[in-house]
């Protein structure tokens, strides 16, 4: 048995069973910024920052207060999932794992939804994509099949639903990164808004799995986001969430 299952299996009582998941399948990964973009390519009219759903139940929520966070209770956070059953058995272990990850390092627990109204499903839709912050009803996260089902993928939309926005618009993004509009594409522009970010007392993270490339939305090869520290850094390749990623969910949820 995997230490994967071992691990679900020791917190069955309240999280996915052991029995949802196989052995490791070997998945070819891309960056996070570049597998959505691909997989967004063409629906960017219906999503802000490249991939967030707009609400519909609350005004541009930045979640610097509790309205977006789920609930927590005895010390842990219990969201309750579906998968669709569109899905291979391959392609949901995928998704179980990506979930998985954060049971070792957070409070939160992703259990089976039975009745609850407020759950999120992962679907294959047009995109990779997902609200931010928890909904009043069910929200969906669409992964697309041949697009999206990578760990890193997985995480970034779950971190969406969780409340956090991307690395590159948090409030004091100005101090690290310069933004150079001449380079982003035309109706792009709005993917690199500033928000009013709750950052947790955390610093700014070129490694964290919420940062896009220094080429996102480029219109013609050249960079739209650069270091000001340096600007021949790269970023935006990591394939899981980084040491601060952990940190910031730990501290939004208040995990012991």
């Amino acid at each position: 048995m995997t230490p994967i299952c071992l691990f679900l299996l020791f917190l069955s009582w309240t999280a996915i069973p052991a029995g949802a998941i196989d052995d490791e399948i070997p998945i070819e990964e891309l960056d996070t910024s570049q597998t959505i973009a691909r997989a967004n390519d063409g629906i960017e009219t219906l999503l802000v920052h490249g991939d967030i759903v707009p609400s519909t139940q609350r005004n541009a929520d930045p979640c610097v207060k509790t309205g977006c966070k789920w609930f927590k209770r005895g010390g842990i956070v219990r969201v309750p999932v579906a998968i669709s059953s569109a899905y291979t058995r391959a392609e949901r272990n995928i998704i179980i794992k990506g979930l998985v990850t954060f049971h070792r390092s957070t409070c939160i627990r992703f259990v089976w939804r039975r009745r609850q109204r407020q759950y999120l499903h992962f679907f294959s839709g047009t995109g990779c994509w997902s609200y931010l912050g928890r909904q009043r009803t069910g929200q969906p996260v669409s992964l697309k099949k041949n697009g999206c089902l990578y760990t890193d993928t997985v995480q970034h939309e779950v971190l969406h639903a969780l409340g956090f926005h991307h690395e590159q618009v948090r409030s004091d993004r100005d101090d690290y990164v310069n933004i150079l509009s001449e380079n982003i594409l035309p109706g792009m522009a709005r993917n690199f808004e500033k928000q009013p970010t709750n950052n947790l007392g955390t610093p700014y993270d070129f490694d964290s799995v919420m940062q896009y490339s220094k080429y996102a939305f480029s219109s013609n090869g050249e960079p739209t986001i650069t270091s000001k520290d340096d600007p021949e850094l790269e970023f935006g390749r990591v394939t899981e969430m980084s040491k601060n990623d952990i940190a910031r969910v730990n501290a939004l949820y208040e995990c012991s």
